[in-house]
């Protein structure tokens, strides 16, 4: 079972991959290719998933969070001594730490920016 405080570490780091995975102008131009791949055929069902897949940060930060949570315990040699069920609530943990922080982040910036 990973600790409080390395959850605590691995919803930072949810938080910022998130950050990085969805808002952040270093991957413009990868989201630019997919938003042009988009634009090409927007009825494609598979295509509207990638655009919604890269623009919501709920939906890349609940991914990058179960990669995160699976990395750990297999790094650190903690994955077999939980069940599958404590790293699924693990799961839950980090990507609801890491959303509470965007929410968090999101609503000073909106207060900064009245």
């Amino acid at each position: 079972m990973i600790s409080i405080p390395e959850l605590v570490v691995l919803a930072a780091a949810g938080y910022r991959a998130t950050q990085l995975a969805v808002p952040d102008m270093i991957l413009d131009p990868a989201r630019a290719r997919v938003f042009d791949w988009h634009s090409r055929n927007t009825d494609s069902t598979i295509r509207i998933a990638a655009v919604t897949l890269i623009t919501c940060p709920y939906c890349m930060g609940w991914r990058i969070s179960g990669a995160l949570v699976a990395t750990w315990p297999l790094a650190t040699g903690q994955f077999d001594k939980a069940t599958l069920v404590v790293h699924g609530i693990e799961w839950f943990a980090v990507a609801g730490t890491a959303v509470l922080a965007n929410r968090v982040d999101d609503t000073l910036s909106e207060v900064g920016n009245r």
